[in-house]
């Protein structure tokens, strides 16, 4: 199998990042979730915290990787000047033109939600550390936008799998 520079780096933003933080996603959600006093001692809060706080910190940093690698190495490729590169090819079939109109406007704006959210959850999980096992509001307010950066990622995710099917960059 060959992968030509483009997709190589199609794979890395889409397959290898995005995944690794729609991934990640479940173990720092069921983390907060369960940073209740009731459920946790005090030697279970010194163990999880840690992995917490590096867990969600990582995913901030691979969401800012997936978006800044989408939006400075594979989206000029796919916006090219080129008649057949993606953008051209789906604007010209006008039963295309959604995936373009929609899809990468979603990916082009609304996934950057992602890894803003994303960092917002890691700098209050380490600003409040085991402090957040006393704090259900502030945990259930992470828990919602970890959900929200999780939506944007996850329908930027599919947008680009199914654009990437319909107009692939080569």
């Amino acid at each position: 199998m060959y992968l030509s520079a483009r997709e190589l780096w199609t794979v890395i933003h889409g397959m290898v990042l995005g995944a690794l933080f729609l991934l990640a996603f479940a173990g720092g959600l069921a983390g907060l979730y369960s940073l209740r006093p009731e459920w946790v001692t005090v030697g279970g809060l010194r163990e999880r915290i840690p992995r917490l706080e590096i867990g969600t910190t990582v995913m901030a940093v691979v969401a800012w990787l997936t978006v800044i690698t989408g939006t400075w190495i594979v989206y000029p490729w796919y916006r090219a000047a080129d008649p057949r590169s993606p953008r051209s090819l789906l604007l010209a079939d006008p039963n295309k033109a959604l995936w373009h109109t929609f899809g990468m406007e979603w990916k082009e704006h609304v996934a950057w939600l992602a890894p803003i959210l994303a960092t917002a959850v890691a700098y209050v999980v380490v600003y409040y550390g085991p402090r957040l096992a006393d704090e259900p509001t502030i945990r259930r307010a992470l828990m919602v936008l970890f959900v929200v950066a999780f939506a944007a990622a996850g329908v930027a995710g599919l947008f680009g799998a199914f654009i990437n099917k319909v107009a692939p960059i080569l």
